[in-house]
């Protein structure tokens, strides 16, 4: 069986890979590790993941993916082509169609990188579509029907905003505050508050567990390992899931801020129909608990978590894969 089209959702944290027919045959940590003496690729994905924090001198794990766009071009097109490997098949001599999502405020030129590193990778065809259309698309959002819709796609560099209607973006927004804000705030707050510090994994887990954007009745403790900054050696610690959520009030702030600028700037048609309808939320952020609440609460729309929200932008991938022929002008560019 040959694999003729792909969809691929190139997160900050996570990349998705969707074939049709078969669905999600891939997540893994958007993460590279390099070795620095003789510039050579070691890992990628979920073994790269794991060397994070722990790695010698000469090995560097980052993510060549920052806020939605690509920061290292050559360890990206590594990224890409591992990912590709890893699900066609040895014999299979065609190339694949491969679809790529990018945040809705990519420039001309980051856009041209993301074509290029898929052409480089390996793909017959590289073709690019907004994250928000594609979120709205995996969260089964009619975009081609008349009435206003809103979709806040929040993943690990970039939250994505968008009123779509007829198939396209009314009014749309990007911003580089998401997941991995989260867990800084966290880690800045624990170092400051308990003069511990903690990697960020330790950050990531703490968010996982016990992070909510509105602090429960009832209290979620977790333990956590760290340095003392006092007297430098390691300690254990709890720490509180209302902590947390003081923690992560910044950039939760800075979220409702820009869904409310959006809607400033939205039409009034549409304005009333996002208002009938309440908004979306998809992307791996969006799965702290809470937040729909906050959001429905500081805004005064109801809000709703998409089924699935981590897979809505590379289900979306899919859905329009199905259909290239149809979508290949309404919302993708190609090279």
């Amino acid at each position: 069986m040959f694999i003729t089209k792909i969809g691929i959702d190139l997160g900050t944290c996570n990349s998705l890979v969707f074939i049709p027919k078969k669905g999600v045959v891939l997540n893994e940590p958007s993460v590279v590790a390099v070795s620095l003496a003789d510039n050579r690729i070691l890992a990628v994905g979920e073994e790269a993941k794991e060397m994070t924090g722990r790695t010698p001198d000469t090995i560097r794990v980052y993510r060549p993916m920052r806020e939605g766009v690509i920061a290292d071009f050559r360890v990206t097109l590594a990224m890409i082509r591992y990912f590709l490997k890893k699900i066609i098949p040895r014999y299979q001599f065609l190339k694949p169609e491969v679809l790529v999502s990018v945040p809705a405020g990519i420039t001309s030129t980051e856009r041209r990188a993301v074509i290029e590193a898929t052409h480089s990778a390996g793909a017959k065809a590289a073709y690019v579509a907004k994250e928000p259309i594609l979120a709205a698309l995996g969260a089964g959002i009619p975009i081609n029907s008349s009435s206003g819709h809103m979709i806040v796609n929040i993943g690990g560099g970039t939250t994505e905003v968008a009123v779509i209607s007829l198939g396209g973006i009314v009014v749309a927004t990007s911003l580089r505050v998401a997941g991995d804000k989260f867990d800084q705030a966290i880690s800045e707050y624990i170092k400051k508050k308990h003069n511990l510090a903690i990697g960020e994994q330790t950050a990531e887990d703490i968010k996982i567990k016990i992070g909510t954007a509105i602090p429960d009745r009832e209290e979620k403790f977790v333990e956590i390992r760290g340095r003392d900054l006092i007297n430098g050696l390691p300690r254990t610690m709890k720490i509180s899931s209302s902590e947390i959520s003081q923690a992560i009030v910044e950039p939760l702030e800075e979220i409702v801020l820009t869904v409310k600028s959006l809607l400033r700037d939205t039409p009034p048609e549409l304005s009333a129909d996002v208002m009938d309808k309440g908004m979306i939320l998809s992307g791996g952020g969006s799965l702290l608990h809470n937040i729909d609440q906050l959001i429905a609460q500081s805004i005064g729309v109801p809000c709703f978590v998409a089924e699935d929200p981590l897979t809505c932008v590379v289900r979306g991938a899919g859905i329009v894969l199905d259909s290239l022929d149809i979508y290949k002008r309404s919302i993708m560019s190609k090279k």
